[in-house]
């Protein structure tokens, strides 16, 4: 039979004794202080004496002295309980005004191209000393495996299938429409599903090979097919592009109003009933009950509803 290690000799108890005594120099004080019996204070000294090869208090005169040795373990003591405390109170109860740590959410830029800048505003507001990444999500990107193992607290997106062990919220729906330049034939003549199937159309790319879209899956479900000419691997130039050529973007409406403000575009229904783009937050079960977990899924169901 092996040896217990000093490591398993200790508990969190034979600490919190250890620095009391310590900083009560009396064994009867450390008892009142610790709602203790005296004689279980005195045994759990003699333990304490026993792991650190050190008597720890010493008489002098009438009353007692800490060693050096004790005193070297004052400040480590209180820094374990310290963090013993924090251990579980931080995941019990996350202060957002003082609390320092980094969220990281990954999305793609497919988004209300107001959502994220948003997002970032209230966490700024609300968590000031909170760092923030946004980090971009693409086609060779593992989100299931980054959430898996806390390299992202959330991933936003609108996959028609997320992976079934990932727990998901959903966010805000919108309605699929098209964008296309303002001298887009289709603009003045309009157009039937013919002419939308057969017309240029640009699109993200793949999550994955092979992978199909929300709109190219329900194309799918009808035995349709689109004719994708351009793919681009960032949707926040797709509007650019579409403006100054005859390609055809189709997508939720939010992103298109925000950039049909700005660009010479028009937003046109599809001729062809589309399901709506649903987004939702993603995130694993290792911080489903993490408080600071819980806080950030909320500013993010906060954000969107004020979309």
């Amino acid at each position: 039979m092996r040896e217990a290690t000093v490591l398993e000799k200790i508990d969190l108890h034979l600490i919190r004794v250890l620095h009391t005594v310590i900083a009560e120099r009396s064994v009867s004080r450390a008892a009142v202080r610790l709602g203790m019996h005296q004689p279980a204070v005195s045994t759990a000294l003699k333990r304490l004496r026993d792991l650190s090869g050190d008597p720890i208090l010493v008489r002098s005169g009438s009353g007692m002295q800490p060693t050096d040795a004790a005193l070297c373990m004052l400040e480590p003591a209180a820094a374990i309980l310290q963090a013993a405390e924090n251990l579980f109170t931080e995941a019990r109860a996350f202060d957002p005004r003082v609390a320092t740590r980094t969220f990281r959410i990954a999305a793609s830029d497919y988004l209300d191209p107001l959502f994220l800048p948003q997002l970032v505003a209230h966490l700024k507001k609300h968590a000031p000393l909170c760092t923030v990444e946004i980090m971009a999500l693409n086609h060779d990107v593992d989100y299931s495996g980054q959430l898996a193992q806390g390299d992202v607290d959330i991933v936003i997106g609108n996959w028609p299938q997320p992976p079934a062990e990932l727990r998901m919220a959903q966010l805000f729906a919108d309605d699929t429409v098209c964008l296309v330049s303002q001298k887009h034939p289709a603009v003045r003549r309009g157009w039937k599903a013919k002419d939308w199937l057969g017309a240029e159309h640009i699109a993200p790319m793949p999550t994955h090979p092979g992978a199909k879209g929300v709109i190219d899956e329900a194309l799918n479900a009808l035995d349709l097919r689109r004719n994708i000419a351009v793919r681009c691997a960032h949707f926040g130039l797709m509007p650019q592009m579409v403006a100054s050529s005859l390609l055809v973007l189709t997508t939720g409406r939010q992103f298109c109003e925000r950039y049909a403000a700005q660009l010479p575009l028009a937003i046109l229904p599809p001729p062809i009933a589309l399901p709506q783009m649903r987004y939702y937050q993603l995130w694993h079960d290792r911080t489903h009950h993490s408080s600071a977990g819980v806080w950030l899924r909320e500013a993010v169901k906060n954000t969107a509803m004020k979309l």
